[in-house]
């Protein structure tokens, strides 16, 4: 089977799920006053800055909690959950049934000890890149910077730190 230990264990290291709904209608709230809408023909009249345009050379980084199982991809977290995908089978040969251990208990594992963000940014210039976008939350909902809009952040469990506000050199 495994040696993973799953989330919630103790009582001293369960993993608050309580209901997040009063947040998210904020959320909801604040992009609706935004000045895009979700059509086209609202998307269509954005005008990207120029230093955008001009740029020859830019980096995207995609990292998060799906990277301890480093199976597939970043949409991990959905696929192991759905029977007779890769990922499904993958995650019950590797770390058992989802019920006994799921996608929430990878977090203590990354810890992303070796992580220099000095050392990434330096390695970026050195590339070429004329900018660098973090993908700070995947659609796992686990934000890779400290926010209060949600518990799920490397900033309070995994690493616990502000992943991503490192980079800001």
């Amino acid at each position: 089977m495994n040696d993973h230990q799953p989330v919630g264990s103790s009582a001293s290291d369960r993993i608050d799920i309580s209901d997040n709904t009063q947040a998210i209608r904020h959320v909801d709230a604040v992009v609706a006053q935004g000045p895009y809408s979700a059509d086209w023909d609202s998307l269509v009249t954005y005008t990207p800055p120029r230093w955008y345009q001009d740029a020859k050379f830019g980096i995207f980084l995609h990292w998060g909690v799906y990277s301890v199982p480093a199976f597939k991809n970043e949409w991990y977290s959905r696929y192991m959950y759905r029977q007779g995908s890769p990922e499904f089978s993958h995650h019950v040969q590797t770390y058992g049934p989802q019920a006994e251990f799921g996608y929430k208990d990878f977090i203590p594992q990354f810890t992303m000890k070796d992580f220099d963000p000095d050392a990434w940014a330096a390695l970026f210039r050195r590339a070429g890149a004329q900018y660098v976008v973090p993908v700070a939350e995947h659609h796992d909902g686990f934000a890779m910077y400290d926010t209060d809009r949600s518990r799920w952040k490397a900033s309070a469990m995994g690493p616990k730190r502000d992943v991503f506000g490192g980079l800001r050199t």
